[in-house]
């Protein structure tokens, strides 16, 4: 998701801050059996209770009206085979992901950008469950709760898994979720032996780049969704991504992109090329004597894929590419 001051970057401060965040603050799925005030079993139509970051929820066993709010949130209903009936949209685009199936979000009624959702349409969708996070919309709380259950985590981004938890307990599959891990966690696998094996993967160094319209550009550290695909994978990090602040990122101006040379760079782009500084910077010599691109081994990415996705559908996509461009023959 893009994360931008203003107005374009506006939410950069808010993701920030939010990875400052310890992983104890990423919360765990917890669901209690309850009647629904009627005697009736929870199994049966009734509610459960979730632990979110507002505190316990009583949400329905089997939500059928699900509105989400961001697209972790998005990306979670779809791969828990879920079609929400409201969503938002980030700032920059004018529907939902491209990289999600066009019939899973086929007729979702779009309620507005991801910051500022509009109440009234979200209302008019009759919402039995929102799924949203606290860094996104806690000042908004009173007013989704008294729409339908709503259901936040800390934060987003870094803890997907955690979060990826707590949205399968709140939509009652937490079934399904444990079969989807068990998928990542065996096509993380395929990869690494792909690129040779797990001490080949330690060895080759990475950098993630994303050039941002109206700011820096930002090299990614350990604590941001895209690191933990690459953790998972065994890849190895340029000591550069441990100077990350809070762990998420560490910005670059154009003249020190040298900092940023290492075995292997995947960058993207979120607005125009001119004015992220990717023009500027990718044709100046600095960038043309990089190891990386001397070598080949700059690979141009999604960024709606890789920087904005965040979920273990958006993985799947990204473990596929990383495979075929770790892979190419050069």
């Amino acid at each position: 998701m893009p994360h931008f001051r203003t107005p374009l970057h506006r939410h950069r401060a808010l993701l920030t801050g939010s990875l400052a965040l310890t992983g104890a603050l990423a919360l765990t799925a917890c669901g209690s059996s309850d009647s629904d005030g009627n005697g009736t079993a929870a199994g049966s139509g009734g509610t459960h209770t979730v632990k979110t970051a507002m505190g316990d929820v009583k949400v329905p066993v089997n939500p059928r009206r699900v509105v989400v709010l961001d697209t972790a949130e998005l990306d979670s209903a779809i791969t828990l085979g879920v079609k929400p009936v409201g969503a938002t949209h980030v700032e920059a685009s004018s529907g939902f992901p491209g990289y999600l199936p066009k019939d899973e979000v086929s007729g979702v009624k779009d309620v507005g950008e991801m910051m500022t959702p509009n109440m009234e349409a979200i209302a008019a969708l009759k919402p039995d469950l929102i799924l949203t996070s606290k860094i996104r919309h806690a000042a908004k709380y009173d007013q989704l709760k008294a729409i339908a259950p709503t259901v936040m985590t800390e934060t987003t981004g870094y803890p997907w898994k955690e979060n990826f938890q707590v949205h399968a307990d709140a939509l009652g599959k937490r079934a399904e979720a444990k079969k989807v891990v068990a998928d990542y966690t065996a096509h993380t696998k395929r990869v690494t032996k792909a690129i040779g094996g797990p001490a080949k993967a330690e060895q080759t160094k990475v950098n993630v780049l994303r050039f941002i319209e109206g700011a820096d550009i930002r090299l990614y550290g350990d604590r941001s969704y895209i690191a933990t695909l690459l953790k998972d994978v065994g890849l190895g990090r340029a000591p550069i991504s441990a100077k990350a602040k809070d762990g998420f990122s560490y910005d670059l101006s154009p003249e020190k992109i040298d900092l940023a040379d290492t075995d292997v760079i995947f960058r993207s782009t979120y607005g125009d090329p001119k004015k992220s500084k990717e023009t500027q910077t990718v044709g100046s010599g600095l960038w043309k004597n990089m190891k990386a691109v001397r070598s080949g081994n700059v690979h141009t990415v999604d960024d709606e894929l890789w920087i904005q996705g965040i979920g273990y559908t958006a993985a799947d996509r990204i473990l596929d590419e990383m495979q075929a461009d770790l892979t190419k023959k050069k």
